[in-house]
């Protein structure tokens, strides 16, 4: 025994672990060595079970096993690869089941105790009845048994069995827990499994290193820059400060108070009736190289405990607070297939498995899906700006569709000139996708998101097709005027525009195409930009318009996801950005008009009589009476004019 050994000493752990407990550890590339007190290897759990969490319907359910003692820096055996735990769930009444990754939870308190070991194992389900559910836990050890389902099953652990009662949910509003999962059901819009409702969404795509946050343990910036004034923080993190005025007692923190400035700006997103936001998972080697899932940046094979679990309590307030997680799986910079840059294809050592699905990629997917899926919306996005081949995108897309219990919407992000030759091989039953995420110019979207709905449909598998980044990369949403000084004008060829041509092209023209919703990006020249954005505030007006616009279809029970994009009965058979509609044929038809302006419907194929009114998707409320109140079918119908200001964009509700 060395020195070290002796006096209970090492020399391989970070900064904020210190006071954590330790097992064995093996050298990392690119770790602190920092001295530090290792407590002694603990005896294995003796396969307790206990079941945790709010026992209802669409609530987070967690099962603990009291399992073998691992450190999260083990390496014989890994505790991430050389065990596998799985938990089969099943109701009473047989379906549904869910066969569910379990994963190694340290002392099962990490997200407060910064531990690297213990003897926690856990499970999470979101069951969708109510009634008894069944349990029987599968655990095996072996080289990779958590990824290529080997190994030999281990007792006292394996076989373990039980059940429990679950009761109706108890939530409403907002909280998803009261709605039930989001599902793909083979249409255009996702649908919620509890209430049958179908979702539009809005929200934030920037900034898209949203977890580079200083409070979670293990998170560093590995490209720190000079800041600007008001954004930026001296250790490249963000801190989220602007919104610590909106964390609410009662709210999750942890480590002392811990995490309120990333609670406290979920609660603003939300409050202001948005419903997504988005963030990369891993994008070491990418423009932030700020986020990664790892205990070291380079070694993608042992797994941050803490500050997964850290993660996990913001993923979950996310839920009860009614916001949509987008998980960015990664960053363009590190999926090793960049076009036009030969020299970097098969050698970005960030990559996972060099873009393939590798044992790499293969656990990361399985230890996001173990520690997150049990979130009742959320998508699975492929990559930012993904490059991958068609190869790669249909063996990871396939990965995730069959390790996800819940089999969560699978969509992905390339860029605008590329879209044309990476979606079509994957329409359809070429791919487990069932959606795309689009980068497009802000006025483009409603064009190019009739486009994929169309050909996916041809395709035989509609695709849900959201507008999730705006082009100029350099702009993207502009700040309200105002904001830092601002004008509220970004410029794209030259030309000038604001937050009112996004709300107009981007956002009606999105849903107008029959599209999933908006996200919106920031841009990297305006102020709290993709990189550095910390305050949500700045696109305070922007957000109001969001929520006027899913306000509108709710509160007016628009059926959305039965009506199909209609835009040559208003005389745009060319689909351009003069004027929208989108219809049920014969019982309701919405018109949008950018700029006001008159138009006429064409009711040739429908009779009946149908009321018009008008509805102001800037101020919201009440619909209201132009100077036409009724039409007629079959025939041309003059729609008249809104209630005021016809040089602004309203919306015309004519309905049987």
């Amino acid at each position: 025994m060395n020195l070290w050994a002796a006096v209970g000493l090492c020399l391989a752990c970070e900064p904020h672990r210190a006071g954590a407990e330790a097992g064995s550890l093996a050298s990392q590339p690119g770790a602190s060595p920092v001295l530090r007190l290792v407590q002694p290897r603990q005896p294995d759990g003796q396969g307790a079970i206990t079941i945790a969490g709010e026992l209802k319907q669409w609530h987070k359910v967690t099962l603990t096993l009291g399992g073998p003692f691992a450190h999260e820096r083990d390496t014989e055996p890994n505790p991430f690869t050389d065990y596998a735990m799985t938990v089969t769930f099943t109701h009473e009444s047989g379906t549904p089941k869910f066969s569910v990754p379990g994963y190694f939870a340290a002392d099962g308190r990490a997200a407060q105790t910064s531990a690297e070991s213990g003897t926690t194992w856990r499970a999470h389900l979101s069951p969708d009845k109510a009634g008894r559910w069944d349990y029987v836990v599968a655990f095996a050890k072996g080289k990779h048994a958590a990824l290529d389902g080997g190994g030999a099953a281990w007792k006292p652990f394996d076989g373990l069995r039980g059940s429990f009662t679950i009761a109706p949910t108890d939530k409403n509003g907002r909280d998803f827990r009261g709605k039930g999962r989001l599902q793909y059901v083979g249409r255009h819009h996702l649908r919620f499994a509890g209430t049958g409702e179908f979702f539009l969404k809005a929200g934030a795509d920037a900034p898209e290193n949203l977890l580079a946050y200083a409070d979670f343990d293990g998170t560093r910036s590995n490209k720190r820059r000079e800041p600007r004034a008001g954004e930026a923080t001296p250790d490249g993190l963000k801190h989220w400060q602007p919104h610590l005025q909106d964390w609410r007692p009662g709210d999750p923190t942890w480590k002392d108070g811990q995490g309120q400035g990333l609670i406290g700006a979920l609660n603003y997103l939300a409050g202001k009736g948005c419903n997504a936001f988005s963030f990369l998972s891993y994008n070491a080697g990418g423009d932030g190289d700020d986020v990664w899932l790892f205990v070291e940046r380079e070694d993608k094979f042992h797994y941050d405990c803490s500050k997964l679990d850290q993660w996990g309590l913001v993923f979950d307030h996310a839920t009860a607070r009614g916001l949509y997680l987008h998980f960015k799986l990664q960053e363009n910079e590190l999926d090793d297939n960049r076009p036009g840059d030969g020299k970097n294809v098969g050698v970005v050592p960030e990559s996972l498995d060099g873009g393939k699905l590798g044992p790499e990629r293969q656990l990361f997917c399985r230890e996001l899906i173990a520690r997150f899926a049990h979130n009742l919306a959320l998508n699975w996005n492929l990559g930012e700006e993904n490059t991958q081949s068609t190869e790669e995108v249909r063996d990871m897309a396939r990965y995730l569709h069959d390790t996800d219990p819940y089999h969560h919407h699978i969509v992905i992000h390339t860029y605008p000139n590329q879209q044309d030759k990476v979606y079509p091989p994957l329409l359809g039953t070429q791919s487990e996708l069932t959606g795309a995420s689009l980068q497009n110019s802000w006025s483009q979207a409603h064009q190019r998101t009739l486009k994929w709905l169309a050909e996916s449909a041809q395709a035989g598998k509609p695709w849900v097709v959201a507008n999730d980044e705006q082009n100029p990369a350099d702009m993207g949403v502009p700040p309200d005027p105002g904001y830092a000084g601002h004008s509220g004008e970004a410029v794209q060829g030259g030309k000038p525009y604001t937050l009112h041509d996004i709300r107009k092209l981007c956002l009606w023209g999105t849903l107008m195409a029959g599209g999933a919703g908006v996200e919106y990006y920031f841009g990297y020249k305006l102020p709290q930009n993709d990189l550095v954005c910390q305050d949500w505030r700045s696109r305070d007006r922007s957000w109001d318009y969001c929520r006027i616009a899913l306000d509108f279809f709710q509160e007016n029970k628009i059926p959305f996801w039965d009506m199909k994009n209609a835009d040559a009965l208003i005389g745009n058979g060319k689909n351009d950005n003069s004027r929208y509609c989108f219809a049920k044929l014969g019982e309701v038809y919405l018109v949008y008009l950018p700029n006001g302006g008159a138009t006429e419907l064409d009711l040739a194929s429908v009779t009946g009589t149908f009321t018009v009114k008008w509805f102001n998707p800037r101020a919201g409320g009440a619909l209201q009476d132009g100077s036409v109140k009724y039409v007629k079918g079959p025939g041309q119908a003059t729609l008249g004019q809104p209630p005021t200001d016809p040089g602004e964009d309203w919306l015309a509700v004519i309905r049987k």
